[in-house]
């Protein structure tokens, strides 16, 4: 048994690679997540070896290596860029006599420190308790089993397993808060849907620009920082890309590689609007060496989530740091593929807007409908959805109204659609028969 230490921030980073070389851009993006995470960085330890060691992961004698500049450097918590059993993690903080956290608990601690609405609080605690249900066992020396001869065996539960218990209860009460909320985010997309309201939702690697594109395109004020996880919770805003079309823009959190299935299946509902876009704007750093491996990353964690079917349009951010200029890239069929861009210096904006618009404008139809006067709920809605673009009383009793439609609105009111080619063939049928009389 052991007393675990107290944490700090003055950190020694360990990145273990086992069977391949190390690959410098991972040890980056450690380095990236502990400093967002607020850790003082001492040192970098990278290490190899053929496979994990059972044990303590890196072998006997590196921790002894570790336990040594420990005590040198004053060393308070040791992350490694690993996944760590919860034996290991205990085995490793007993011969340090410091704190240990892998890479899933420091992914953990920024979110803990970036959630902040009520959905991500709920579902940064389900995710932490979940992560250490399998970290009581000998943490602390007051979990001990109480001693006892016979007919004096304590009080019949050890602190042990009442920690347990009240830890699943808590994981049951979050789990039915969430679902409260869930529904809730049901309601509000049922809501968009029904109204026929697009969705965008942007997506990318973390750190990409996603929330200083989405405050340029929505005129919002989201918060932004040049770091991992700056944005957590997501936001909603209505981005209108001319008279008689908008949409709803939500701006989510950005991915990293390896993210643990946990904190996946965690953050699910949030990732749900992902999964029910419309369209996903799939925000790319320009600037990056390892775009093209980010792109891919995302692109698995889409498939994890379950939407990876999602239509997407490739937007490179941050052009200004590469020196290029703000253009559009046409594909065979004559769609937009890619947009580059710079959020951050307003370049090339008016490209995207334009990208979304003709994107959106394809899937509407100009088309005339004739609606009873009775109708007003329906007459209503297009004014609702701005997709009027005139109208007038005929004689025949009946709106007239010319309209853009997408294609739910489209099949709303798909008993109300004046054809001409229709009547007209009506008009050639009745004198066909007047002439054979």
């Amino acid at each position: 048994m052991f007393e675990r230490p107290k944490s700090g921030e003055r950190a020694l980073l360990i990145h273990p690679e086992f069977g391949k070389p190390i690959n410098p851009a991972d040890t980056e993006e450690f380095r990236l997540l502990a400093h967002s995470a607020g850790a003082e960085e001492i040192g970098v330890i990278t290490y190899t070896r053929p496979k994990p060691e059972s044990r303590f992961l890196i072998g006997n004698g590196k921790v002894d290596e570790l336990v040594e500049q420990v005590k040198a450097e004053d060393i308070e918590l040791l992350l490694f860029n690993h996944e760590l059993s919860p034996s290991q993690e205990r085995n490793i903080e007993k011969a340090c006599q410091c704190r240990v956290l892998d890479r899933t608990g420091l992914i953990l601690d920024i979110f803990a420190q970036r959630a902040r609405s009520y959905e991500g609080k709920l579902q940064v605690e389900l995710a932490q308790l979940k992560f250490i249900s399998t970290r009581l066992i000998r943490g602390w020396t007051h979990l001990e089993r109480q001693k006892g001869g016979i007919g004096l065996r304590g009080p019949g539960e050890t602190q042990l397993e009442t920690d347990r218990r009240l830890l699943a209860q808590r994981v049951k009460h979050l789990e039915r808060r969430l679902q409260k909320v869930r529904k809730q985010r049901e309601q509000g997309r049922h809501a968009r849907k029904k109204n026929a309201v697009p969705t965008v939702a942007l997506v990318g690697y973390t750190n990409a620009g996603k929330s200083t594109l989405f405050n340029r395109l929505t005129e919002s004020n989201v918060y932004q920082a040049d770091q991992l996880f700056a944005t957590l919770d997501p936001t909603l805003r209505k981005l209108e890309l001319d008279k008689a079309l908008h949409i709803v823009l939500a701006d989510t959190v950005g991915f990293v590689q390896n993210l643990p299935h946990d904190l996946v299946d965690a953050f699910h509902a949030t990732l749900q609007e992902t999964c029910e876009a419309d369209l996903l704007l799939h925000i790319v750093d320009a600037s990056s060496e390892l775009r093209n491996d980010h792109i891919e990353q995302v692109n698995q964690v889409l498939k994890q989530i379950g939407a990876e079917e999602r239509p997407q349009l490739l937007v490179f951010n941050k052009i200004d740091l590469t020196q290029q200029i703000p253009h559009i890239d046409i594909g065979e069929q004559g769609q937009v593929k890619r947009v580059w861009v710079s959020a951050l210096q307003d370049q090339g904006m008016n490209l995207l807007t334009s990208a979304l618009l003709q994107y959106f404008a394809s899937k509407h139809t100009q088309a005339t409908i004739h609606l009873p006067l009775e109708q007003t709920e329906l007459r209503t809605l297009l004014y609702q959805e701005n997709a009027i673009l005139s109208e007038t009383f005929n004689p025949e009793g009946l709106w007239e109204i010319e309209a853009s439609l997408n294609n739910s609105l489209k099949e709303r009111f798909s008993a109300y659609l004046y054809t001409p080619t229709t009547d007209k063939s009506i008009e050639h049928e009745a004198d066909f028969l007047a002439q054979s009389e």
